[in-house]
């Protein structure tokens, strides 16, 4: 007879995947409100399952092992179809149009899996969605077009926006010796940034003005994709959260370059009252943002 299948425990496998994205099963316990002894037993049991150590030690932190990471996509995806489930069979019921805006570093690799998790899940809501940078998101908000928006906190602001946390900004290139290479030549740092007015370009600009290291725009983009694209050609470097970072670029060396502090998040309203499927949805988001952008809160 073949052996038959694990059964891996939910719970088991959100309290490894908190613990990870946390960087400490104690404040994943806290999180979850269990104790630490229950969390560590339940580490163990997956371990146990697997035949494998699933974490290991990287300075003060614990991180995935390889086999760790293998299980850490699966059980992310797991816990996700479970939450989907459990809205499709016993959520209540919504309906009815939502509109919702987010800024580009949102929209490309954060939301998309909420928003279709949650569309799956609501299939009598009529969502629409769009992408797009804090002046067009905002003035969506304030002309009735859109229910909420997920933005930078910047300079404007809405009669009933909430912050979600920050998140740290950090330089970034093509390769990690690119300020260096740039530096080298005796000529002013390249950047690339969207047109102003732009929170990255101006926390650019002024911490270089700071720190006396001359700049020039290399290249204006109206798009962050084309911002990843000129800083992969090797044209310059720019600013952003790391959050949807492509796989081909990297954080510069902190060193190298003047700090340029955190960048905070803010969900906006397009009411004070919000529909029922509204309100479901900001949970969401806030609930995905708290365990992904910003986990120390």
């Amino acid at each position: 007879m073949s052996k038959r299948p694990w059964c891996f425990d939910l719970d088991a496998l959100q309290s490894f995947v908190t613990g990870i994205e946390l960087g400490s099963f104690a404040q994943a316990a806290d999180r979850l409100g269990r104790s630490t002894s229950a969390v560590s037993a339940q580490l163990k049991k997956l371990e146990q399952q697997c035949g494998v150590a699933l974490v290991e030690k990287s300075g003060r932190h614990l991180v995935p092992s390889r086999q760790g990471e293998v299980l850490l996509g699966y059980a992310r995806r797991l816990l996700a179809l479970n939450s989907e489930a459990a809205l499709a069979v016993c959520g209540e019921t919504l309906s009815g149009p939502l509109r919702v805006g987010m800024q580009e570093d949102f929209g490309e690799r954060l939301l998309p899996a909420v928003l279709g998790a949650f569309s799956r899940a609501h299939p009598e809501v009529q969502l629409t969605a769009r992408i797009g940078r804090n002046a067009e998101l905002l003035r969506g908000i304030t002309a009735g077009e859109l229910d909420l928006a997920l933005c930078w906190q910047w300079q404007q602001s809405t009669p009933w926006m909430a912050s979600l946390g920050s998140v740290p900004l950090c330089w970034i290139g093509a390769q990690p010796g690119d300020v260096m290479r740039f530096r080298q030549t005796h000529t002013p740092l390249p950047l690339v940034m969207f047109e102003a007015p732009c929170l990255m370009r101006q926390r650019a600009t002024e911490a270089l003005d700071r720190a006396g290291i001359p700049w020039r725009i290399a290249l204006e983009s109206r798009s962050l994709q084309g911002i990843w694209a000129a800083v992969s050609a090797g044209l310059g470097v720019t600013v952003r959260a790391d959050a949807g970072l492509p796989e081909n670029l990297h954080r510069l060396d902190a060193a190298t370059l003047p700090a340029l502090g955190d960048a905070g998040i803010t969900l906006h309203q397009g009411s004070a009252g919000l529909t029922d499927a509204a309100l479901s949805l900001k949970k969401q988001i806030c609930h995905e943002l708290a365990l992904k952008i910003n986990p120390a809160t």
